[in-house]
């Protein structure tokens, strides 16, 4: 999948570009988990279910990795995973 930071993306400073790329990516990372999860579900391989797994839980490390980054540089997203209700 192509992102593309829009319009007003020459507008941005180098921050708000890196962050929107981070996101995008948790994004795709997250669908990717979806993917591989439903192809494993769907198989009756049992091989081929064991590699589906595998790849959905390096998805998971990917997604985990974009979300320390996030919560490294991103104060306010930070904050939300102690102040959500």
């Amino acid at each position: 999948m192509t992102y593309n930071l829009g319009s007003d993306a020459e507008k941005q400073d180098e921050k708000a570009k890196g962050l929107a790329r981070a996101r995008q990516s948790l994004i795709e990372e997250l669908d990717a988990i979806n993917v591989y999860e439903e192809r494993a579900q769907a198989t009756s391989d049992e091989e081929l279910k064991k590699v589906l797994a595998h790849n959905r839980d390096e998805e998971k490390e990917h997604a985990a990795m974009l979300i320390i980054w996030l919560k490294k540089n991103d104060p306010t997203f930070d904050k939300k995973f102690s102040e959500h209700d």
